[in-house]
């Protein structure tokens, strides 16, 4: 039994809290790049890092001087490579924080969740209409569905409507000859809140090659918060459902239905 002593190992409670925290960033961390280019970039750097260790141990001076120099300064070269990830990363934090904090103010204040539940649930019929009319007609389109609205995020890349939810609205909105047509949708809390709204486009590289610009990008709003946002494709009709950066294609209305009394 002396063989398996870990007394040596001198655990303290914040100690496992500690490895629990590293261990949720990692992991938080990877689901972010999960399927994307910076997955390839990591494993890339690791191979030099490892390149360089066995140049090293060989003493091939050359070789390792060259790597060295890149591995000193890995740190700085993380912070590049990964710019538009990090800046994703942090995004995507303070999002959330704003979003609960949000959330918690409007509980306190308020006190109207179960309204606001009942709101959004009778708003599922007029865009069920709307994306069977759109769906016959081929008019593409992208509605996001967003559970606590953020002003800045959304109105800064969109035009400001705060409007009831109606099926003629919203075939009008993207009609090809409104000049809100090219853009999302932003629901919540019962109204549509703005249109015309650019999103941040997924780089996720697994997707298929023949999804546009349309799908990109409301795959890429889901990977960035929990909001969940249907699509509707010009040039198939079909309808696609997006949620934590995963896509759901060729939904049914009845589905879509389920689907959104359930999320929003």
């Amino acid at each position: 039994m002396d063989r398996f002593d870990l007394s040596f190992l001198h655990l303290r409670f914040l100690d496992i809290v500690d490895i629990i925290f590293v261990a949720f960033i990692i992991y938080y961390i990877y689901n972010l790049i999960r399927g994307t280019i910076a997955v390839n970039i990591v494993l890339g750097l690791i191979i030099i890092y490892l390149v360089y260790l066995v140049t090293v141990q060989l003493h091939m001076r050359l070789l390792s001087n060259i790597l060295g120099g890149f591995v000193s300064v890995g740190f700085l070269a993380l912070i590049i490579v990964f710019q538009q990830e990090i800046r994703r990363f942090l995004l995507l934090i303070g999002k959330n924080a704003a979003l609960h904090r949000n959330k918690i103010w409007k509980t306190l204040l308020s006190g109207k969740k179960e309204l606001e539940k009942e709101a959004s649930v009778t708003s599922v019929k007029p865009l069920i209409d709307a994306c069977k009319s759109m769906q016959n007609s081929r008019t593409g389109a992208l509605i996001v569905f967003a559970k606590y609205f953020d002003d800045q995020y959304y109105q800064n890349t969109g035009e400001s409507i705060d409007a009831v939810i109606s099926k003629r609205l919203i075939e009008t909105i993207f009609k090809k000859n409104s000049p809100l047509h090219d853009g999302a949708v932003v629901i919540s809390e019962g109204k549509i809140k703005a249109a015309s709204c650019i999103l941040p486009v997924s780089d996720n590289i697994k997707l298929p090659p023949q999804f546009g610009l349309r799908h990109r990008a409301g795959i890429g709003i889901t990977e960035m918060s929990d909001a969940v946002a249907v699509i509707v494709s010009e040039e198939t009709g079909q309808i696609a459902y997006a949620k934590q950066g995963r896509v759901r294609m060729d939904v049914s209305y009845r589905d879509l239905e389920k689907l959104l009394t359930r999320d929003i």
